[in-house]
């Protein structure tokens, strides 16, 4: 049995998957504010689910950050409280057994290679757009992580071909550098634009249903999400020809994008024909957390 955790800035899932891809328990609790309180959170957690089940498992966390290769440490979580921290030595030492940890956007991806919307695929590549933008790399349904540890932060690059005219005021990006992919696909992203071009402030999933109306100022912004999307999108497939791009996120909810990025795409394109897939996640916000259980397993 594989016990999988993602973790989120407000609620932690928890999930046990059997051999058989099959889910026997799901849960969710609130996201500590605290290191101690976390380690608590999730120690008991595993303690109450074998305890329930009757089951010794193995264990897998997603975090919203990654695992120094050099230090072993905690870095760039959103939940802020983890980093500099010895996570995975700590719950170890708590739970007297290996702990698999991943960044989020890997297990996302790696959930839907093994038996999701990218199951046929061989090179794989998840990006989730939702309040920010990540990516994760798979290849024959492993995690690719690069020599440091970095493989898939498609988000931090720059948007491609930016410029004021096309995209609006230069946007900064929490991680110190102007105008990442992040700051324009996302969910924020789109909420600035609309702000930008209405003064108004509004959530994406309200400017989405403005678009399903065919209001003029969402349609725009709509366009302009489209083809920053397809350039940045493009940079992907020109470096790597994925079998595969998964979307998942709150963006992805919209069936419209996939079509309309899949369009779009092609004139920013090195080739004639594009013949990748740009999907939707099979398991949508379970995704994560079962790509969590399956760390132990693979």
């Amino acid at each position: 049995m594989y016990i999988g955790f993602d973790i989120g800035g407000t609620k932690i899932e928890a999930c046990v998957l059997n051999d058989a891809t099959e889910i026997l328990y799901k849960e969710r609790v609130s996201t500590p504010r605290n290191y101690d309180e976390f380690i608590h959170t999730i120690v008991h957690l595993v303690h109450k689910i074998e305890t329930e089940l009757h089951i010794d498992a193995k264990v897998g966390l997603g975090l919203p950050g990654s695992i120094s290769p050099i230090s072993g440490l905690v870095k760039n979580a959103n939940c802020t409280f983890l980093n500099g921290h010895d996570l995975k030595g700590d719950l170890e030492r708590f739970l007297s057994r290996v702990i698999s940890i991943e960044n989020d956007a890997n297990c996302f991806a790696l959930s839907e290679s093994v038996d999701g919307a990218a199951v046929s695929g061989r090179l794989v590549f998840g990006a989730i757009l939702g309040t920010g933008c990540g990516g994760g790399l798979i290849i024959d349904k492993q995690i690719w992580r690069g020599r440091n540890a970095i493989a898939g932060e498609w988000g931090h690059n720059s948007l491609p071909s930016y410029s004021l005219e096309k995209d609006g005021p230069s946007r900064q990006c929490y991680c110190g550098k102007s105008d990442c992919i992040e700051q324009y696909i996302s969910g924020t992203g789109l909420e600035l634009s609309y702000k930008l071009a209405t003064g108004i402030t509004l959530g994406a999933k309200g400017i989405i249903e403005l678009v399903k109306q065919d209001e003029e100022q969402a349609v725009q912004c709509y366009k302009l999400f489209i083809d920053q999307a397809a350039r940045a999108f493009s940079q992907l497939i020109n470096v790597m020809d994925p079998d595969d791009i998964i979307i998942g996120g709150g963006l992805s909810n919209y069936d419209a994008i996939y079509n309309d990025i899949s369009v779009a795409i092609q004139k920013y394109l090195f080739t004639d024909v594009a013949t990748v897939s740009i999907k939707k996640a099979k398991f949508g916000d379970s995704s994560g957390v079962r790509g969590a259980a399956w760390l132990s397993r693979s």
